[in-house]
Order: structure tokens, then C-alpha cells, then sequence
């Protein structure tokens, strides 16, 4: 995620940074920091020493930080080797690398 390449309506949270409350994002959410709230967002990355505790509805989800709480996927979720999703999932798609790791209550949507 080191990538500078952002839209205006894309959200960026860099490592070292925290924020808490509630964000409508229509482009991509960038987390490398921490969040904690809900976050409604079209894509949402989390780098490596992102951490985000809260509320999440995405289309798409990429995780190589952690992701905790409850999360509804509409679309595609990847769980990278280094990524750890922990707690309410609902999904559409999943795909989770070796070494990634998820823990909690699971569903899906197309079932």
C-alpha cells in the first residue's frame, strides 16, 4: 500500500494515525493506521500494520492487517497470509491465503 496513486474521495489512514467515528467513503479506504468505528466504503485495503475495529460494509475487502468486529463483503474478500479477520463475516466470496487467518461466526450471502 505504499502506492500514492488516490482519488479526492479516497480515504487515507497512515500508520501512526488513528481515527475513531464514523466515515462514508465512495472510493477506496487505505488503512495503515488504526480505525475504530464504521466504515462504509466501495473498496477497502488494509496494509499490513493496518488495524480497523468496527462496523465495516464494503464491495470489495483486501486484509493483510486485522480486521475485527462485524463485516458484511458484497463482493470479493482476500485474507492475505498476513492478514487476520476476527469476528461477524458476511461474504459473497471469500478467498483466504495460506497463513491468513480467520476466527469467528461466518456466512454467505449468496446462500
Amino acid at each position: 500500500m505504499e502506492d500514492k496513486n488516490y482519488a479526492p474521495n479516497d480515504l487515507i489512514i497512515n500508520e501512526g494515525v488513528s481515527f475513531v467515528g464514523t466515515a462514508h467513503v465512495s472510493g477506496c479506504a487505505k488503512v495503515n493506521g488504526s480505525f475504530a468505528g464504521e466504515l462504509t466504503t466501495e473498496t477497502l485495503e488494509i496494509g499490513q500494520t493496518g488495524q480497523i475495529n468496527g462496523r465495516v460494509r464494503a464491495k470489495e475487502i483486501d486484509v493483510s492487517g486485522v480486521l475485527m468486529d462485524d463485516v458484511v463483503c458484497q463482493g470479493l474478500l482476500q485474507i492475505r497470509n498476513t492478514g487476520t479477520v476476527n469476528g461477524k463475516l458476511t461474504y459473497s466470496d471469500l478467498d483466504i491465503e495460506r497463513g491468513g487467518r480467520f476466527e469467528g461466526d461466518i456466512s454467505n450471502k449468496n446462500k
